[in-house]
Formats: structure tokens, sequence, C-alpha cells
């Protein structure tokens, strides 16, 4: 089965150089979104929304104590929800990458002339002909593991998953479900005014919504502005649109 090595190969081609190379190594400074980052933002992007506008929906209707209740349960399920969903994508992830690897095991020995041929073509993509690409086969030939490792990653683009990865996934997200959540709920536990809470929660969560998406930006590369902008608005958004539809609700009960 042949895909396109994408970025892999390029990068595959330069750390071969580089170990040939031992002298004055060039080294670039790039953050690598790790799995825990996502992790993070996954968990943080929907504690904050979804307990926000739930909150904001319900001040329009019902008393501060039955906000806080509601709130806590919905943070409850919701970490819950999210950390199994994280737990089973992560689980699935590592299946499907064993699964594809016990595939490329038995291909380079039953399929070998094939596998040779997508090697060729992976690095033809990238305008390295036969005879350059050719020592690079030939010591891949002589070391399977390396060779399924390869094919893994520049023919696949399947990264090996890491060790406990389902487990500290479905933790992650499901705390960091639990910390965003609080944040727009804390004033309700706070103010006895649920007008004055649904004002200070406004305030505070679309704050953290600012410096979270802020922060998001930066770590992904894109611009922190735009990202801060983009999460206030989607948060605010999302509660706006709860509070409008109790508010008229309420209004026919």
């Amino acid at each position: 089965m042949r895909q396109s090595g994408g970025w892999f190969t390029l990068r595959y081609m330069a750390e071969m150089q580089a170990h040939q190379q031992h002298t004055h190594p060039h080294k670039e400074a790039h953050f690598a979104s790790s799995n825990s980052v996502r992790d993070v933002i996954i968990g943080m992007s929907d504690g904050l929304t979804v307990p926000f506008a739930l909150a904001a929906g319900l001040s329009a209707a019902v008393p501060t104590k039955l906000i806080v209740l509601a709130g806590l349960a919905e943070i409850a399920a919701g970490s819950i929800a999210m950390g199994l969903g994280g737990y089973l994508a992560a689980k699935g992830d590592a299946e499907f990458y064993y699964n594809e690897r016990l595939r490329e095991e038995r291909e380079i020995v039953e399929r070998a002339h094939d596998e040779e041929e997508e090697i060729y073509e992976i690095f033809e993509d990238y305008g390295v002909d036969r005879v350059s690409s050719g020592p690079v086969l030939e010591a891949l030939k002589r070391n399977p593991q390396a060779w399924v490792d390869f094919m893994m990653k520049f023919e696949l683009d399947l990264q090996k998953p890491e060790k406990n990865r389902a487990r500290q996934s479905a933790t992650t997200i499901a705390l960091s479900y639990v910390v965003g959540g609080m944040v727009p709920l804390a004033p309700y536990m706070l103010a006895s005014s649920t007008g004055f809470a649904l004002k200070l929660s406004v305030v505070i969560t679309l704050a953290t919504l600012g410096v979270f998406g802020g922060i998001k930006g930066k770590l992904l590369g894109t611009h922190w502005l735009r990202s801060a902008v983009q999460t206030m608005l989607i948060g605010g958004a999302a509660a706006a649109a709860a509070f409008t539809l109790a508010k008229l609700l309420s209004g026919h009960t």
C-alpha cells in the first residue's frame, strides 16, 4: 500500500546527513506540539466553554444554588466523557499502529520487491533518483526492524505511540476539563446575586479564554492575538446563545 511520505522523508534525509557531519551541527529551535499539550488544549477549551455557556443560560431562569449544582454535575459528567473519549482515541491509535506494523513486517518478507519500489518512489517524490537512494535501501535491508520503522514513518506517516498513552490522555483531558470548568462556575459559588455572578463570570471567563487562546496560539505557531480573539469569540458566542435561548424559553413557561 503506497501513501505519501510527507515531510518525514526530508527529515530522514536530513538526519542521515547530520550523522555523517560531526562538525558544527546546525540546531533549530521549533516547538513540537506534544500529545500532552494537545490533551490540555482539548480539555481546557471545552471545560471553559461548555460550563460557561450552561451557567450563563441557567442564569436567565434559575437561582444561583441550582446553577452551581448543575454546573458541578456538568463538569463531572463532561470530564468523564472527555477523558473516556481521549482514552478510546489513544487506544485506537495504538491498536492501529501495531496492526499496521505487523502488516509491514509481513510485507518486507513476502513482498520485498514491492516494498523496495515503494522506498524508491518515496525518494523520487523529492527528486532523489534510484542511484542516490540505493545505498539507503541496502542499509535498510540489512536491518529489517529499521526497514519497518522507515516504512511506518515515511510511507504511512505513523509514529510509535507512547507507553501508557491512553491513560495519560484520559487523565490529562479530564483534569484540564475540570480546571477549565471551575473558572466560569467559581463566581456563582462566591457571589450571592445571580446577576452579579453572571457579570463576574463573563469577565473572568472571557479574560481566561483570551489568555488561554493566546498561549495556545504561541504553542501552535499561530498569531497569539488572533488565536486569543477567536477563542474569546467562540466562548462568548456560545454563552450568549445559551443565555438568549434560556431567556426565551423561560418567558414561555
